[in-house]
């Protein structure tokens, strides 16, 4: 991402970049941080922009899941600190930005969905969701889409307890989401271009569905990480045999909404992977801040469930602490390289992996961006799809390695990837 932030900033100024790069900017539903970044760096420069940016990330996302059960419960329950860990979710941990600000964002205008109804402030709700769901698409589309799944299940279940039966209450939770329908437009101007790619397919693969539920906290020790997305899946099993604690119906009918997306959604949307995975944490997050005390639990209760759900996040803010500090010291040996790299050079990188996708990802991949980034250097892990983002690949030297995956390489060839060997890399590249 930072690559690219740095040749949208300067290919202006930077006459090599365009040989290698084409920029445009047009409509597209994955615009967050590109848009945010433009006033941003020209203050704090783009490498401390972009990590104030993310940064701000979780902590949205914990505000978002807190604010939806408060509106929903009337107060914080003691059961919604366990689902703070999914702020450093398994999506947000790849690198998805735009989308984890994107569903940050829109985990907080649910909120005030909710909030706006309570109050009876409908028609302000309306002035204010048109430019929001706009702008909400044009971070990312896939945080407009939950927030639209979000606010017809919140407004279904409204509509159900002022009396009117389900399905009128169905037809009625339509017509109150209609002024988040406006970036449909967007949406079809964005898909409807001949520059335009990215396929959708992989649908139903069961298998892979099964294991994003197991990786949704996914980071560096396994065992570790199953461990906690088996708490969080405990916690929602007690909800169901403990007497003491209840669900809301108002979030488990939005969980069950999401899981049903999950199910549906095939892997690969637009030409962009992971599409299903990245809903997962967010599907066991709705249902666990759907937990509440039933009425009359002691104080003493509920004490005790608030220190169990506080201790499970330190637990995992330790965790996640200690393996970024892993992470930095890892990408601070590797980066020891650029020292020695003149700007503007033209490098090609491999970065190792192997065939059996491991629990630890040495998040490397792309690290060769910070090449282009602080040496305006080319570099051959750009991702390059028209449509999909705004820039792409067009330094026809670089064949077959102008762009991702070929920095990618395996010990030897893998089965169903387009990696090359380091063999046949080291042999074939201009």
């Amino acid at each position: 991402h930072m690559g690219r932030y740095r040749v949208q900033l300067a290919v202006s100024d930077t006459p090599w970049l365009s040989d290698w790069y084409d920029f445009h900017w047009q409509l597209i539903g994955n615009l967050g941080i590109d848009i945010l970044i433009i006033p941003l760096a020209k203050i704090f420069g783009l490498e401390l922009a972009v990590k104030l940016i993310v940064i701000t990330i979780p902590a949205l996302t914990v505000s978002g899941l807190l604010w939806i059960a408060r509106e929903v419960h009337g107060r914080i329950p003691p059961t919604a600190l366990f689902a703070l860990p999914i702020a450093y979710s398994f999506p947000f941990h790849f690198g998805f930005v735009n989308f984890a600000l994107a569903m940050a964002i829109a985990l907080n205008a649910f909120a005030l969905w909710l909030r706006l109804a309570r109050l009876g402030r409908f028609r302000l709700r309306a002035l204010i969701f048109v430019p929001l769901s706009c702008a909400l698409w044009l971070c990312h589309t896939f945080g407009w889409g939950v927030l639209g799944v979000l606010a017809f299940s919140g407004e279904m279940i409204r509509q159900h307890d002022e009396g009117h039966r389900w399905i009128k209450a169905w037809v009625r939770a339509g017509l109150g989401c209609v002024p988040l329908a406006v970036p449909i437009i967007l949406m079809v101007l964005w898909r409807s271009g001949d520059h335009v790619g990215g396929e959708t397919t992989d649908w139903f693969d069961w298998r892979h569905k099964v294991m994003w539920m197991t990786k949704i906290l996914c980071d560096r020790w396994a065992l570790f990480d199953i461990a906690s997305a088996a708490t969080l899946g405990l916690i929602l099993f007690k909800g169901l045999r403990d007497p003491a604690i209840e669900y809301s119906r108002n979030l488990v009918l939005s969980a069950l909404f999401l899981m049903a997306v999950f199910i549906l959604l095939p892997r690969i949307v637009f030409g962009s992977a992971y599409a299903d995975m990245r809903l997962a944490p967010f599907v066991v997050g709705i249902a666990v801040i759907a937990l509440r005390p039933r009425r009359g639990l002691s104080i003493r209760h509920a004490a005790t469930l608030a220190a169990f759900g506080l201790a499970f996040f330190l637990v995992r803010i330790g965790g996640t602490t200690a393996s970024f500090w892993l992470y930095d010291q890892s990408y601070q040996r590797e980066l020891k390289a650029l020292d020695h790299l003149p700007t503007g050079a033209k490098l090609v990188s491999f970065v190792g992996t192997d065939c059996k996708r491991d629990w630890f990802m040495t998040r490397l991949e792309h690290l060769p961006a910070i090449a282009l980034e602080r040496k305006l250097a080319y570099t051959n892990d750009q991702w390059s799809m028209a449509g999909a983002q705004l820039l792409t690949t067009r330094y026809v030297a670089a064949r077959g390695f102008a762009h991702d995956a070929s920095q990618i390489v395996t010990e030897r060839k893998c089965p169903g990837e387009w990696w090359r060997s380091i063999n046949v890399s080291m042999a074939r590249f201009p």
